[in-house]
């Protein structure tokens, strides 16, 4: 009977052959294996086929196939969410990352993105002519999930989020509907893509306003011992709110590697880091800047004009791929003297080396945007704050190390406001979709109801149509050992 259902399946397969100009491959096939892993080396899932598009008419005849024959639909772009929703168990996987290619109009200052980008292709088409926008810190990250999702960069107090960009996005419908959206052409649409994630179809390009920001910019870590960290946060406290729009502020705690610029004794010690980005005039920036760096005793710092992309590529190394990997997000209003405590507590707790917290300072441009403009919502003056566990393959205490998380997560978000960034969304499940977008909660699922009314795109932090009741909650961990529970995330990967 099975193989019955296998020859089935096989014949339908090859009839979609005949009309899909990219690659498909089926399990037991050459590549198979290779193509279904994305970055989370915790997620081990096996979808039906891997529909490799190299065009927006391959997505349309991958996504039609999938409907017809009451297949899933997962949405691959690069592949970087954590939750893993790229990639489910029995599905068609869409995947995107074929379709290249970043063309730039630098007198328009604009340009235009194929969704299988990478922000490290974005950044080297548009650094030729000192051009940027605010994007991912990890160059490998795609565009896709980052940019539905509202986006954050070291660019984010200058010039906003990476949805304060966005002008335009080419989008495939639940119907196979192709359409432009932008302000003009579909306002209440174009709205809920600049945050709602990937609700409401599949993306297949994006055009983004450009920045004159670099070559070069003056940026670069900077690290002070895990007894100093109380000192220099609440220095931050009171230095970021008020601290010039070009000054881009990244935290970056964690165990120190072995790095030329810092004492050897440190190495593997936990060490609280501001990764700086100084986006206008160095001269100023230097002025700007030697308060901050002279804040108790750093243990040293690489702040010094840099290649804009030497930048965004520095994370790089905290990001391979083939490790697990599990994180949740805190927004805090302010970095309270409780709320330190509990940071300082969790760096001084980090369950493996390879772990981390993160976070942003949010201000500037970011905050000025009106709640009302893009589903992101509220950008109030505050900070995001993200525990990140990081193991490799073989440890078999994964479970442990998302324990980590979960605990110091809800030890944050008591200081927090209750609002959650979509960006950093993972397992949280319908609650936790409801708290990141709050206010325009009603009308997203407007939005569901007229686009996809039958949750087609439901792999993905997902906004229910108003017809459906909610969907459970599960949690990342355990559905990277049985996939077939995880239905929430972080939307297409």
């Amino acid at each position: 009977m099975a193989q019955a259902a296998l020859d089935r399946r096989s014949r339908m397969f090859r009839s979609l052959r005949t009309r899909f100009r990219g690659a498909l491959i089926q399990p037991g096939e050459d590549a198979y294996d290779e193509t279904r892993r994305i970055w989370n080396g915790a997620v081990d899932r096996r979808p039906a086929l891997i529909a490799r598009c190299v065009d927006a008419d391959d997505v349309v005849t991958a996504l039609r196939f999938a409907r017809d024959h009451a297949l899933p639909i997962s949405v691959r772009g690069g592949g970087h969410g954590v939750a893993g929703n790229a990639v489910y168990d029995d599905a068609v996987m869409i995947d995107l990352t074929l379709i290249k290619g970043v063309s730039v109009d630098p007198a328009k200052r604009q340009a235009r993105a194929a969704a299988g980008a990478t922000w490290g292709e974005f950044d080297l088409a548009t650094q030729r002519y000192g051009l940027a926008t605010t994007g991912g810190t990890v160059s490998q990250v795609g565009i896709s999930g980052l940019t539905l999702h509202g986006g954050f960069g070291h660019l984010l107090r200058k010039h906003g989020l990476t949805v304060d960009n966005l002008r335009a996005v080419e989008l495939i419908t639940a119907e196979g509907e192709q359409l432009r959206v932008d302000a003009q052409s579909e306002p209440e649409l174009f709205w809920g893509l600049r945050g709602g994630g990937g609700n409401f179809g599949i993306a297949t390009s994006f055009t983004y306003d450009l920045h004159p920001v670099g070559p070069l910019v003056l940026g670069g870590p900077v690290y002070w011992p895990i007894e100093q960290a109380a000192e220099v946060l609440r220095f931050l406290r009171d230095f970021a709110p008020a601290a010039p729009d070009e000054l881009g502020i990244m935290l970056v705690a964690h165990q120190l590697p072995p790095l030329p610029f810092l004492p050897p004794e440190q190495y593997g010690k936990p060490a609280l880091g501001l990764l700086l980005t100084w986006a206008g005039e160095v001269a100023e920036g230097i002025r700007v800047l030697t308060p901050l760096l002279h804040v108790a005793s750093p243990l040293g710092d690489l702040v010094r004009p840099v290649p804009y992309r030497a930048l965004q590529t520095l994370l790089d190394g905290a990001a391979a791929p083939g490790n697990g990997a599990y994180w949740r997000s805190v927004r805090l209003p302010q970095l309270s003297d409780s709320a330190i405590e509990v940071f300082v507590s969790l760096l001084d707790s980090l369950p493996t080396r390879l772990s981390f917290l993160t976070g942003w300072a949010i201000s500037g441009a970011a905050s000025r945007v009106a709640a009302d403009a893009t589903a992101v919502g509220e950008r109030e003056v505050g900070y995001e704050i993200r525990l990140i566990a990081v193991w490799p393959p073989e440890d078999p205490a994964a479970g442990q190390h998302a324990a980590w998380v979960h605990e110091g997560w809800n030890r944050l978000r008591a200081h927090g406001n209750g609002r959650q960034y979509p960006t950093f969304l993972t397992d949280e499940g319908l609650s936790g979709v409801r708290a990141a977008y709050q206010d325009g909660w009603a009308r997203l699922v407007a939005l569901k109801d007229r686009y996809d009314p039958g949750n087609v795109f439901r792999l993905n932090a997902n906004i229910p149509p108003s017809s459906q009741s909610a969907e459970p909650t599960h949690h990342l961990v355990s559905s990277c050992t049985s996939p077939h529970t995880a239905t929430n995330g972080v939307g297409s990967g």
